[in-house]
């Protein structure tokens, strides 16, 4: 039987008295932001930072060179060495292969063959990854643990526009994807506090919006920024690759930087009510500084560190690297109000820091 107009408003009107009685009933609860200070990855002390510094790693001395040129310097076996050693450390085992499969944790119900892997590397203007260091880590996954070439996608969603003929990495193994901006960024995810109160969006590449990844790595170079983003950029800067990238340019553009690097998107799949993290996702930060810069981000390296550094927690990353690589032994200024949010933004003091704050040299 139809129903009159006059009996469907008066239906709209008790429906809009229920609701005015209840409110809550459609209203979805909030999911909880992540837990600060709670374990991220299981396998490795979240805290734990450790670098080597090695002259042998590049053939001569070239403060200020061009990607191509460096690629012609770069000892790759000694790089190799060298992460392998820094894995070793990072886990604190002598065993290399048991330290990357510490490291590179599988996730649930998938097989090593069916793992998505996605590499952020940061691509803008003339300073680029390595080669040697793009390929141990793609190496390690195909050689040790069995992930497919194909499966492994290296992107950089701003940056990364034409990054297959300008940075074409050598010595990856077969099927590897140089993805460009993969798509680009153009998915909305909710961002937590301290950005916005917890209460507004911005976007993410898809393939991370929509969990599309299992394993994240997180590559990042040493150069100078913003100072309201402590005066460089590192690990937690180099996913404005991943995320719209616009609001660091604004208001509580710290607080942006701080926000993204706390979502699901980065840390993995959260406990709803508990904010604790399931399953990790950004499973292993690198900072390549064979070659670095006090300024930036664009321009030519200006020094030649022979460095590289890895962690597993972003924000410990970046705050051990500024302090202990770019300020003490750099000395190169940095904003160290900004600088220290990134530890208690996250939870921590310098005071819960292993080896007395200091960078672990290995």
């Amino acid at each position: 039987m139809a129903i009159s107009r006059r009996q469907f408003m008066k239906k709209a009107v008790l429906a809009g008295s229920t609701l005015a009685v209840s409110p809550m009933i459609f209203v979805p609860k909030a999911k909880a932001a992540w837990e600060r200070k709670s374990i991220v990855h299981p396998n490795v002390n979240n805290l734990r930072v450790v670098g080597i510094t090695d002259p042998n790693m590049i053939n001569g001395v070239r403060p200020v060179s061009s990607w191509s040129l460096q690629e012609k310097m770069v000892v790759r076996d000694a790089v190799w060495g060298n992460m392998d050693k820094l894995a070793c450390g990072l886990v604190e085992t002598r065993n290399p292969e048991d330290a990357w499969r510490a490291i590179f944790i599988k996730p649930p119900k998938k097989s090593w063959s069916q793992t998505v892997v996605a590499i952020k590397t940061n691509n803008i203007s003339l300073q680029h990854t390595r080669s040697a260091v793009m390929s141990k880590v793609c190496h390690a996954f195909t050689d040790l643990l069995g992930v497919k070439g194909t499966n492994i996608h290296i992107f950089d969603g701003v940056h990364g526009g034409s990054m297959g003929k300008s940075t074409p990495f050598a010595g990856l193994p077969e099927g590897v994807r140089i993805e460009d901006k993969w798509g680009g960024i153009d998915t909305p995810v909710p961002v937590p506090p301290p950005w916005g109160d917890g209460r507004r969006t911005t976007k993410c590449l898809r393939y991370l919006a929509e969990g599309k990844v299992d394993i994240l790595v997180n590559i990042a170079l040493c150069k100078g920024h913003s100072d309201t983003l402590g005066g460089f950029t590192m690990t937690m800067k180099n996913h404005m690759g991943t995320f719209y990238p616009m609001y660091i340019h604004q208001d509580e553009a710290l607080e942006y930087l701080l926000a993204v690097n706390q979502t699901p998107q980065v840390l993995g799949p959260m406990d709803p009510k508990t904010g604790r993290v399931l399953f990790p996702l950004q499973q292993l930060c690198i900072v390549d500084a064979l070659w670095a810069s006090e300024g930036g981000p664009g321009g030519f390296p200006r020094t030649q560190p022979n460095c590289l550094a890895m962690g597993v927690l972003s924000p410990v990353v970046d705050y051990m690297l500024a302090t202990r690589f770019r300020k003490e032994k750099m000395g190169w200024d940095i904003n160290e109000e900004a600088t220290r949010r990134m530890l208690t933004e996250f939870g921590y003091r310098e005071s819960d820091l292993p080896a007395g704050g200091k960078l672990i040299e290995i």
